[in-house]
């Protein structure tokens, strides 16, 4: 038997040899973020630049800068909180000496009922966290934020198992190139990116549906070509949404509190992209052990 993946994806549950499954993102995209929005109490306005005094529009852009390195740094910190609870779970799971290889750990972990509550559990987390965002204090949500990012690594534990460290190393690198290089071309463009949104989330629909059909075809054509769409959505995901959180600090930057959390919500966001990202490269370029 090999341990469940459990990738917190916006489209995939497949079940192969090592059943997959993954957790709707787009609902964040969507419905979530005009759930956390509504709970804020707050409309998006257009900022007004011209009203203003250059002081006002450096200010602008410092706080603008300052909120991004605030959203990067969570989702920086979550994705190492992330691999070290992954990798000390992996430690404490496998078993050279064992019969079955794996401590008594890893047979509850990976091959009792409790997998589908560590594998539910981030969802139960994200939904939570947006949902009830508005209602907590900004302390409050990062520490929701940080047992949601612990649960991941627990949940991922098992790529180690899975893959071989080398290409898990090789292709978190080429993840974050891919990352870094679409975020940053989301801040910086001055094009509306808008309308991506809605034709990347059809993309995402599709691939859950393509998912779970290929649950009973077992196609690896079909796999193959639904990693290769999951690859090509997150890019687009990256820079759509990083745009999406620029745009909202923007609409709401003279509330402080408003602005922590829109900070913590877009690390989640910006998290998530890059955790399916890595998923569905792995399963093109991962090597299994």
């Amino acid at each position: 038997m090999v341990p469940l993946e459990f990738p917190l994806v916006s489209a995939n549950i497949s079940t192969n040899a090592g059943a997959d499954v993954t957790v709707p993102r787009g609902n964040i995209s969507r419905s979530l973020e005009r759930t956390f929005l509504m709970a804020l109490g707050f409309n998006q306005q257009p900022t007004q630049y011209g009203a203003g005094t250059r002081a006002q529009g450096a200010a602008v852009d410092a706080g603008l800068r300052a909120h991004m390195l605030k959203v990067y740094n969570y989702m920086t910190m979550a994705l190492v909180l992330t691999g070290a609870v992954a990798w000390f779970t992996y430690r404490a799971a496998v078993d050279p000496s064992s019969p079955t290889g794996f401590s008594d750990l890893g047979m509850s972990l990976y091959f009792s009922p409790l997998r589908w509550v560590v594998m539910l559990a981030p969802l139960g987390f994200v939904f939570f966290l947006a949902a009830r965002i508005g209602k907590m204090a900004t302390a409050t949500a990062q520490m929701v934020f940080w047992a949601f990012a612990g649960m991941m690594g627990l949940s991922l534990s098992s790529i180690l198992i899975v893959y071989t460290g080398e290409s898990i190393t090789r292709v978190f690198f080429i993840t974050a190139a891919m990352f870094g290089s679409m975020s940053l071309w989301g801040y910086t463009t001055k094009r509306d990116l808008s309308g991506m949104g809605s034709f990347l989330f059809m993309g995402l629909i599709g691939i859950i549906i393509a998912m779970v059909v290929n649950i009973f075809m077992q196609s690896e054509a079909m796999a193959f070509v639904i990693s290769v769409l999951g690859v090509l959505i997150f890019v687009g995901l990256t820079a759509w949404d990083t745009q999406k959180i620029k745009s909202l600090y923007l609409g709401s930057r003279e509330n402080d509190e408003t602005v922590g959390k829109l900070a913590i919500m877009g690390a989640l966001t910006l998290y998530l992209d890059f955790i399916n990202m890595f998923l569905f490269m792995l399963r093109l370029f991962g090597n299994r052990n």
